[in-house]
Order: C-alpha cells, then sequence, then structure tokens
C-alpha cells in the first residue's frame, strides 16, 4: 500500500514557514536541528527531516509517486508551482535554513 501524503499540513499553508522551518529536531530520526541545519519537508508526511533523512526517503519505492501525489494536492491547494520559491511546495525539494528564534 503506497502512503499518501496528509492534506492537514496543507491546510495550514499559510503558516508553514512559522510552524516548521525552525523545527529543532528531524521528524524521522530525532537528530537535534541547530539553527544553521539545512532542513527538507518530507513528501510523505509534510515535516521537516534532516537531510540524511530526505536522501533515504528518495531511496523508497513509493517516492516518485507520493512525489507526484503531493505536487498535485499542493497545486490545488495553493495555486502555486511547486517550483515557487515563495510556496510550501518547494521546500519538498529544495532545503531550507530557520530565518528566526529556533522553538524551544
Amino acid at each position: 500500500m503506497t502512503e499518501q501524503p496528509s492534506q492537514k499540513p496543507l491546510e495550514m499553508m499559510e503558516q508553514w514557514e512559522k510552524d516548521l522551518s525552525c523545527a529543532t529536531e528531524c521528524n524521522q530520526c530525532d537528530k537535534e536541528l541547530s539553527q544553521r541545519d539545512l532542513r527538507v519537508l518530507s513528501v510523505f508526511d509534510h515535516q521537516p527531516i534532516c537531510r540524511e533523512c530526505k536522501s533515504k526517503e528518495e531511496a523508497r519505492p513509493e517516492y516518485e509517486d507520493a512525489s507526484k501525489a503531493m505536487i498535485a494536492a499542493c497545486l490545488e491547494k495553493t495555486g502555486k508551482p511547486y517550483g515557487n520559491p515563495e510556496g510550501y511546495c518547494f521546500h519538498h525539494f529544495c532545503p531550507y535554513k530557520c530565518q528566526g528564534e529556533v522553538k524551544s
């Protein structure tokens, strides 16, 4: 069974940067993330993960289908292409750093 991206985080699209960009740990391996560490959003659950976990995610056989489903859902919800750097979808593929205060 292919895991489908969650729709709930897309509803909070307006707050994604505030809520996710300064996560203090990887959602998959629990690695501590400093403000300078790069993060990327998982296509499976839209949570911030470290670069190492993103590499593992990309190796999963269902990754391509999950990516396509996430992009389609994102386009439907936001009306912005996934390549738009101001959009939520972009950060499923392009790493980012925390730009504000790290949440405690």
